[in-house]
């Protein structure tokens, strides 16, 4: 019996999408979701700080206590991409066996999250299109909407966010990503330039960033993240648990309530969780691509670390857009970047500026096109966008 098993590929669960599935989706747009795998409610020292190092942010002010009693805000803060680790904003519904690939998130944020706060989600089913595409065929756009709500019920947070519902039998057969060359075959001066631009990052923290002195054009400072790795899942894993990740008899109850939710995994014998694409070849093979490869969630996280490591203690995010385009492999390396765009008060008589934003890995594919909206302080008006949110 080992020894078949040993043999064989990882086996998912096959689906299909059928038409029947989403004449009953059709019935469901509008309704709430039951969110089943909350990690985070509690804003906890240890709950920003796992997450912060899951991310490799290295921000002061999401990390030391000492540091962020100084600032505005007078305590330490969760960064805007830790709702993330709260559920990862989207709920797997029906088409069994189908694979969901999260496709992109549109946040606004509205206050900040304060340690020591409970938030409490809420997901909505929002609607769906069906569409062709080059890697799997009939595919499904998915789209929902999570809300997040402070112990006193302030919305502090939402986003609108979409999923790509594949086949995995079509997506194998179209093989659009087979020919990559995995492992990047990275030379030791390559790797030694990589490490320096990551050691390089910038983070502006007190140093005020005025509205006034920013231009049209300007440039963030990169962020460099990479060659993303083993270690690199784990401790995102460890800050988000973006699935319901338990061991021994308390994951194999799941599993048998849930049995496409699981593979055998031909190598130990032991039930994995269909997240494992993540951290498993073998799974990510089964689900059409060449490598284990990245989290949606994780990347857009990096993205907004960018933008917060620029944008100083005194500026706010005010929106993040991000479309997940190319898949980030175990063994790439992203460079997050940013160019200002736009500069204008807006109709909340905030001093704004528009970023457009990329991830580009070493195939000089931009695997994450984005745009964000940061208010800052201005010098002239002595406006600081933290005066209407702070507590």
């Amino acid at each position: 019996m080992a020894e078949d098993i040993a043999r064989e590929e990882v086996q998912m669960a096959e689906g299909v999408i059928s038409n029947e599935a989403l004449e009953e989706w059709k019935g469901r747009i509008g309704l709430k979701f039951r969110i089943g795998n909350i990690f985070n409610r509690l804003a906890s020292y240890e709950a920003i700080r796992n997450y912060v190092n899951g991310i490799g942010d290295i921000n002061p002010l999401f990390r030391d206590e000492e540091y962020a009693k100084k600032t505005r805000y007078g305590s330490l803060i969760a960064p805007p991409n830790w709702y993330y680790s709260i559920f990862p904003t989207w709920v797997l519904q029906g088409l069994p066996g189908v694979h969901a690939f999260h496709s992109g998130n549109d946040w606004e944020f509205y206050k900040p999250v304060y340690m020591g706060d409970v938030i409490t989600p809420e997901c909505i089913f929002t609607g769906f299109d069906v569409k062709g595409s080059q890697f799997a065929g009939k595919t499904v756009y998915e789209y929902q909407r999570a809300n997040f709500y402070n112990q006193r019920g302030e919305l502090v947070a939402r986003t609108d966010l979409w999923l790509v519902r594949a086949e995995r039998r079509a997506a194998r057969k179209t093989g659009k990503y087979s020919q990559i060359q995995l492992p990047h075959p990275w030379t030791e001066e390559e790797l030694a330039k990589v490490e320096e631009e990551v050691l390089a990052e910038e983070v502006r923290g007190s140093n005020v960033r005025y509205w006034e002195d920013v231009n049209v054009g300007d440039e963030l400072p990169p962020v460099v993240k990479g060659p993303y790795g083993l270690t690199d899942i784990i401790a995102y894993c460890v800050g988000a648990a973006p699935v319901q990740i338990a061991a021994h008899g308390v994951q194999l109850r799941l599993y048998r309530q849930h049995p496409a939710w699981a593979f055998r995994d031909p190598t130990n014998y032991a039930l994995e969780p269909v997240y494992g694409v993540h951290y498993n070849k073998l799974a990510a093979n089964a689900a059409g691509l060449p490598a284990a490869y990245d989290v949606g969630a994780q990347r857009q996280g990096w993205l907004i670390g960018l933008i917060t490591n620029w944008m100083g203690d005194d500026g706010w995010l005010k929106r993040n857009y991000a479309e997940y385009r190319r898949f980030v492999y175990h063994s790439d390396v992203v460079w997050l970047r940013g160019k200002v765009i736009g500069k204008y008060v807006d109709e909340e008589d905030e001093y704004c500026v528009d970023i457009e934003t990329s991830g580009v890995n070493q195939r000089g594919e931009n695997t994450m096109p984005g745009r964000s909206t940061v208010a800052l302080p201005s010098r002239e008006k002595g406006v600081w966008p933290l005066d209407r949110r702070v507590r």
